[in-house]
């Protein structure tokens, strides 16, 4: 049971990491898979063929989604998504609960797809996930700007991507600081509009000590 109520109308750092700390994305295809996850299921819009979008994105580096469907996941959305980082055995985001109970219904639908397909792929079974995902309430401005620099620079956790963080392809930090290849299914304005240029932001994620804001 989550020790958590969540409001409609605020923001919430959400996480979770694999079962055993085990990697949750293989290779490129399972980091596309759960990227589409989170930027399409946004609303309970059906998508067909989810197989198809993510060999275009993995060759190509964009989902090749019609503009009127993602106009409509937009205007029928039950979360706002404003950050995110996919590591290779945990996953960080930040979201805007949109209506009651959206970001409950959101996640059990990503997690579910994304378990259902994994498990698939590399014929295993049961759970993926270490128990229920995280959520911490973002109690104020401040604390939402330090909690997107810590999200942003988790890659450099990793040896191959250490002072890289702003070309790592599976964060939203080169969509703050770069062109948002996602458009407005990624709603990075509460942050990025607070900062005069993008130059700004990027010296605010290079002189960031945030470090796990969510514990305290």
């Amino acid at each position: 049971m989550r020790n958590i109520n969540i409001a409609q109308g605020e923001y919430y750092h959400i996480f979770n990491r694999g079962m055993n700390k085990q990697s949750i994305f293989i290779d490129r295809f399972d980091y596309a898979r759960f990227l589409f996850t989170i930027l399409y299921f946004q609303s309970p819009i059906i998508f067909q063929n989810l197989g198809r979008f993510v060999r275009v994105f993995v060759k190509h580096s964009v989902f090749n989604i019609l503009q009127k469907q993602v106009d409509e996941v937009v205007e029928n959305r039950y979360v706002e998504v404003v950050a995110f980082c996919l590591m290779p055995n945990h996953f960080h985001l930040i979201l805007k609960e949109e209506e009651e109970g959206g970001i409950a219904k959101y996640m059990q639908r990503a997690l579910n797809s994304y378990t259902k397909y994994f498990n698939t792929r590399y014929k295993k079974s049961g759970h993926l996930f270490q128990g229920p995902y995280k959520a911490v309430h973002v109690e104020n401005n401040t604390q939402l700007l330090h909690l997107s620099a810590y999200i942003h620079k988790n890659p450099i956790e990793l040896p191959k991507w250490k002072g890289k963080e702003f070309d790592y392809p599976w964060s939203s930090l080169r969509d703050f600081t770069d062109k948002n290849r996602f458009g407005d299914l990624l709603a990075r304005q509460i942050i990025i509009d607070q900062f005069n240029n993008i130059g700004k932001y990027k010296k605010f994620i290079k002189t960031s000590t945030a470090k796990e804001p969510f514990l305290g």
